[in-house]
């Protein structure tokens, strides 16, 4: 990020990795990640949390060109996931006169990361609502537990009125890199936060008390406009509620039959009408994708080979995974098929059946084998129902 700085006061320090092959051990990033920090120069100077250790020398050559020979007085924590703060020792060791601002949770966390690390005399403890006076600017801070770990809080500047937000409002992506937020915010919330929508559900309600004009995100993009937009998004996401009027097709197949039965349901939607209908091949494609679109759209097909009395690998994965997430309030058709004793439909809606307010589609289509023309008819018939119920 060439201009480093954001507002009259406030400065960007972080830095972007574009090598690292996954985010958190599973997802892929394949246009990178932003490692956020920030810095508020005022009477006393503020750095909002560190960055992975991927970026340590970048973090410090940004933050010693900003400080310009001053020495910070605060390094506020607002979330200990390893991302955000590997440096904290490394900080305190060069800054000797630094001291750390967080909430009881953190300093908890902090020695089970950093064993040796003496905070005697260098801690600044807050809770709801305490406030961290700079000079002209000040931090008021609200608790935001499991957005997404127990520790979490936020930080409102009130002079320039930017929320601080920790994970929240963030995505994948470098900086540099120009695409559109919602994808890959969506992606980001959905298979990281997405638990936790009771959670952001609160952090919500106390940020409309709030006169936000700016939200400056551990990763992804400084939001500076236009807040409204990004904040209904994320209050659609966290309530469970679809996004969009479509249909998700995720199938599992083994020797090509069930794709096929899963793309001619496609084409059939599509012939009647259907405005948007997503497939994804559970096996190949990104399942962070697969996830985020299930969430994203009112209705889901899962297609699925029996295989060993049950479902085939990945479309349990799958299913673990929009169960791990709190899915709920779609309407879920499936499609099964078998050469002898085809189960797997039964074991998906078994599987599902403990979720919030999901309805499940009468028909049901089963193959023996290959496609045939009854099964084509069968498809037809489950294409008319799902074109029948909209969710939103």
């Amino acid at each position: 990020m060439q201009n480093k700085k954001l507002t009259e006061s406030v400065y960007y320090v972080g830095a972007d990795d574009k090598t690292l092959d996954l985010f958190e051990g599973q997802y892929v990033i394949p246009e990178g990640i932003s490692y956020n920090s920030y810095v508020i120069m005022d009477d006393k100077i503020a750095v909002m949390d560190t960055v992975d250790k991927r970026a340590t020398d970048e973090w410090f050559q940004n933050l010693e060109e900003v400080l310009n020979g001053k020495e910070p007085d605060y390094l506020v924590i607002l979330h200990m996931e390893p991302d955000h703060a590997a440096n904290i020792e490394h900080f305190l060791n060069r800054y000797k006169k630094a001291k750390v601002v967080s909430n009881p949770k953190t300093f908890n966390m902090i020695p089970q990361f950093f064993e040796h690390l003496d905070l005697e005399g260098r801690k600044v403890v807050v809770n709801e609502g305490d406030e961290l006076s700079l000079g002209s600017h000040t931090l008021t801070f609200v608790m935001a537990p499991m957005v997404h770990w127990p520790e979490v809080m936020v930080a409102y500047e009130k002079k320039e009125k930017i929320l601080f937000s920790a994970d929240a409002f963030g995505k994948f992506g470098a900086l540099d890199v120009e695409d559109e937020w919602d994808c890959e915010a969506r992606r980001y919330y959905i298979n990281i936060v997405g638990k936790y929508g009771a959670q952001v559900q609160a952090l919500l309600k106390k940020a409309a008390t709030l006169d936000i004009q700016k939200i400056f995100a551990l990763h992804g993009p400084m939001l500076t406009e236009n807040l409204g937009y990004y904040i209904n998004k994320y209050d659609i996401w966290s309530s469970y509620r679809p996004e969009d009027e479509g249909i998700l097709i995720a199938y599992a197949s083994v020797y090509g039959h069930t794709k096929q039965a899963a793309e001619k349901l496609k084409e059939i939607l599509e012939a009647k009408g259907a405005p948007k209908v997503a497939i994804t091949d559970l096996a190949r494609d990104d399942m962070a994708e697969a996830v985020e679109d299930a969430f994203r759209y009112d209705r889901l097909v899962l297609a699925s080979v029996t295989y060993d009395g049950g479902i085939f690998p990945c479309m349990e994965s799958f299913i673990a995974h929009l169960k791990s997430k709190n899915y709920q309030n779609r309407k879920v058709a499936f499609i099964e098929n078998g050469s002898w004793a085809p189960i797997a439909a039964k074991k998906m809606r078994a599987e599902l059946e403990g979720l919030k307010n999901l309805t499940f589609a009468d028909t049901t289509v089963s193959i023996k084998s290959a496609m045939k023309e009854a099964d084509i008819k069968q498809l037809e018939a489950l294409a008319d129902e799902l074109l029948s119920l909209i969710h939103i």
